[in-house]
């Protein structure tokens, strides 16, 4: 026996409907074949998480890509890449692998994820010349500085958050690989055209320039203490 009208579904609704779900199913597909942000190929290695205690492991530029490897027995543990780029310089740091890479991107990852991504200013004015010799230096307490030329800028390494930046003087330019320890200090130089010698070398550690009377600023997580501003020191305010 026929259906009464009322009882038919209605052939809009059913198209509705099903112009509806293909929606959703292109969606979803379109979620998974979208690319990674910055190019990011990040790839687990045989010996990675979670098929048993991880072991400690090291960190290399190999292939164009940052790759991290069992320190015992050498295999790998994963592998880091970004479409079209390489790595010019690679840093361990406590776990995990900062790296900069030939477009000027910071990176941070612990071999689980890529945990943050910084740009660096200028880069194409310095980087294809300098390379990564001497950019990145550990400044102790979870502080990276990125020397450049121009400027000295540092980042808190468990979060990517800017901390402190140092422009060089009028005149002068930084020599990322002129650099030395002493102590907690990093001692780096700074030449200038016309200027006294005592000009030309700078010391700094986590809170910036070593300078009589500075009234720094905490880098601890969760957030910073408040502390003056200094004119060859400004500081990223608190987010």
């Amino acid at each position: 026996m026929a259906l009464p009208p009322r009882a038919r579904p209605p052939h809009r609704l059913l198209a509705a409907l099903l112009a509806a779900v293909v929606a959703l199913g292109l969606l979803g597909l379109a979620r998974h074949v979208r690319p990674a942000p910055y190019g990011d190929r990040l790839v687990p290695g045989r010996s990675a998480w979670p098929h048993r205690e991880p072991a400690p492991w090291a960190v290399r530029a190999r292939d164009g890509a940052v790759a991290g490897y069992e320190s015992g027995t050498g295999a790998l543990r994963w592998r880091y890449a970004r479409a079209g780029h390489r790595p010019v310089s690679v840093l361990p740091a406590r776990g995990e692998a900062i790296a900069l890479w030939d477009d000027g991107l910071l990176t941070d990852t612990d071999g689980r994820s890529v945990r943050w991504h910084r740009a660096l200013p200028d880069a194409a004015e310095w980087l294809p010349a300098q390379g990564g010799t001497g950019v990145l230096r550990p400044l102790g307490r979870g502080v990276l500085a990125v020397v450049t030329p121009r400027r000295v800028t540092a980042y808190r390494t468990a979060d990517g958050d800017l901390r402190w930046v140092l422009p060089a003087r009028p005149g002068c330019a930084f020599r990322p690989e002129g650099a030395v320890r002493r102590g907690t200090a990093l001692l780096l130089a700074q030449p200038c055209a016309d200027g006294a010698w005592t000009a030309q070398l700078v010391a700094l550690d986590e809170l910036g320039r070593i300078v009589p009377g500075r009234t720094p600023l905490g880098n601890d997580l969760p957030g910073p203490r408040p502390g003056r501003l200094d004119a060859e020191k400004p500081l990223a305010r608190p987010r």
